[in-house]
């Protein structure tokens, strides 16, 4: 995720940055110009001395009258424009609310444990220390489809193989290795019943917004909507031209130009921002939440 300034501006918009839609679309951009030059060169050079009726009235005149049907379309294309992406913003807005829930359900967590858990039980604090910091790491990159062993440290006590490449579900593996700590530690007659029941509700917590994640990242904007919106913005700019150049003359070229950009650009942000878990630059910063919450939970456990 990027992180800036909100409070300096202008300097934001004279710096184009490698994932800027002026950057993406440069190509298109350039395309539309050209395309809009060709329809200007043939409107005011071969169809301006066209006569359409009796009254002599010219081609080129006719052609303004496409305005107002843009107008009516343009009126209807950004409330579209506006439903998509609103929606992709409250698909990225839950992804953060779920990722600040559960920094606030590793800290109780490993708050509940280090206090209810005596002094003579070290070990298993060790190893719910590393389960806990563990399981934001294997969350994400469960998110993105695939687990870097690397950033999960070794903790003694796991089944062999429990962070290996093969497992589905590493996450899930993590909860349920939890609890069966938890529930051997009950049966040693370290944990009261009560007190399990208190651990239970942090570690469900971790299956709910582990599910919520997952319901974002398998279930897009359906398809039929994304691909009418596209085709919707595409016919929108390839007529644009026809009655501004009768208005504009050559001048309805940075004219359609500017227009294609502000569509694309904000379909193109929303592509990007409903899909909030990957590595995309303005994907939540879910490697620095990882990090963040193994350092609180090491913290809490060396109180």
């Amino acid at each position: 995720m990027i992180e800036y300034d909100n409070k300096v501006w202008f300097r934001h918009i004279l710096n184009f940055h490698k994932t800027d839609t002026f950057r993406i679309l440069l190509q298109e951009m350039v395309i539309v110009s050209l395309y809009t030059a060709a329809v200007a060169a043939i409107e005011i050079h071969f169809l301006r001395e066209m006569r359409v009726n009796e009254s002599g009235e010219s081609l080129v005149k006719v052609l303004k009258n496409t305005t107002v049907m843009h107008s009516i379309l343009g009126f209807v294309l950004s409330l579209l424009v506006v439903f998509r992406t609103n929606t992709a913003y409250d698909r990225w807005w839950e992804g953060r609310k779920l990722w600040g829930a559960l920094v606030n359900n590793t800290r109780n967590l490993s708050v509940k444990i280090n206090t209810l858990l005596p002094d003579c039980c070290q070990v298993e604090k060790e190893y719910f220390r590393i389960m806990i910091g563990n399981f934001p790491t294997a969350l994400k990159e469960h998110l993105r489809d695939g687990i870097r062993l690397n950033e999960i440290e070794e903790v003694r006590g796991v089944e062999p193989g429990l962070f290996s490449d093969g497992h589905q579900h590493v996450p899930s593996l993590m909860i349920q290795a939890m609890y069966r700590k938890a529930k051997s530690l009950m049966d040693a007659g370290h944990l009261s019943g009560d007190e399990l029941i208190v651990i239970d509700k942090e570690l469900k917590s971790f299956f709910d917004i582990m599910g919520a994640c997952e319901r974002i990242k398998n279930t897009p904007i359906p398809f039929s909507y994304s691909i009418f919106l596209k085709k919707f913005i595409f016919f929108y700019i390839i007529t644009l031209p026809i009655g501004f150049v009768a208005y504009f003359e050559y001048w309805a070229i940075p004219i359609s130009v500017f227009v294609f950009y502000v569509l694309v650009s904000l379909e193109i942000i929303a592509e990007e921002i409903e899909m909030p878990f990957g590595r995309d630059a303005n994907d939540l910063p879910t490697q620095k939440l990882s990090e963040m919450m193994r350092g609180n939970v090491n913290e809490i456990f060396t109180e």
